[in-house]
C-alpha cells in the first residue's frame, strides 16, 4: 500500500522560504525490471531520462560497505505512515541480514509528498549528514513519528532532535536556516518523478547485474529477502 502524492508541497525555515512544486504522474507495477543506461553528457530534451544516476545521485551516503554487491534504494517521506512502518517492521532485519554482513548497502532518497515538515525533516536530515549523522538523524525522525501534519516534524522537534544526537546545534543551525541542500532535495523529488513514483515508500534493488528490480509499499521483509537471495546467486 502506497501514499497518494499532494499536488505541492511548500517549506519554511527559519527567515528562509523555499516553494518547491511537484506534479505526480502515473505509477509503475511491482517487482518489474529495467536495464539501466550511463548518464548522459549531454543535454536530454522531452522526458526526464532514467540513468544510473537517477537512483544514486541527490540521496543519503550509503548505509552499509560501499562495495556491497547490492543497492537497495529507497524514496520515502519522513511524515509517510508506510515508510515509518518499513522502518518499524523491515529496515533493521535487512540491516542485520545483510547490509552488517557486506551484501547490500541502502541509500535513502527524498520524495516530500505530504506537507512542509517533510520537506523541513528532510532538510534537518541532510544538515546532519554535514556532521556525518545522516542515518542518526533519520532513525530519530522515524522513531519520533506519530502521524502526518500534526506538528511532530515541527522546527522546534527538529532541533530537539539535533540535540538528543548530539549535533552542533549552532553548525546545524546555520545549515538549516541557509538552506544548504535545497538543491540536493530538489533533485531527488525530480529523480523520483522520472521515475513516475506516486506514492511512498517505493524501492529500487539494484542487483549485481546492473538490472533494477522496483517494489511499491511498506513490503515484508521475506520480500526483499527472496530478491536479495536470487540476486546474489548470479
Amino acid at each position: 500500500m502506497i501514499h497518494g502524492p499532494s499536488l505541492g508541497i511548500g517549506a519554511a525555515i527559519a527567515s528562509v522560504v523555499i516553494v518547491i512544486v511537484f506534479f505526480g504522474i502515473n505509477g509503475i507495477s511491482n517487482e518489474s525490471e529495467l536495464i539501466l543506461e550511463q548518464t548522459p553528457t549531454i543535454d536530454q530534451f522531452g522526458p526526464p531520462k532514467v540513468t544510473l544516476n537517477t537512483f544514486l545521485g541527490n540521496g543519503s551516503p550509503v548505509l552499509g560497505d560501499n562495495n556491497a554487491p547490492i543497492t537497495l534504494v529507497e524514496f520515502g517521506d519522513y511524515q509517510c505512515h508506510f515508510c515509518n512502518v518499513f522502518f518499524h517492521t523491515t529496515e533493521d532485519k535487512i540491516v542485520q541480514k545483510y547490509v552488517e554482513t557486506g551484501k547490500v548497502k541502502i541509500i535513502f532518497k527524498d520524495y516530500n509528498i505530504i506537507g512542509p515538515d517533510s520537506v523541513n525533516a528532510s532538510y534537518g536530515a541532510h544538515c546532519a549528514n554535514e556532521q556525518e549523522l545522516f542515518w542518526e538523524y533519520h532513525d530519530i525522525l522515524y522513531s519520533n513519528w506519530t502521524g502526518e501534519n500534526n506538528g511532530w516534524a515541527s522546527s522546534e522537534n527538529l532541533l530537539k532532535f539535533a540535540k538528543e544526537i548530539n549535533l552542533d546545534l549552532d553548525q546545524w543551525s546555520d545549515c538549516m536556516i541557509n538552506g544548504n541542500n535545497s538543491q540536493t532535495i530538489l533533485a531527488s523529488n525530480e529523480d523520483a518523478r522520472a521515475l513516475e513514483l506516486t506514492g511512498t515508500p517505493a524501492f529500487f534493488v539494484i542487483g549485481t547485474d546492473g538490472e533494477t528490480t522496483r517494489l511499491f509499499g511498506a513490503q515484508p521483509f521475506e520480500t526483499f529477502e527472496r530478491i536479495f537471495e536470487t540476486e546474489l546467486k548470479k
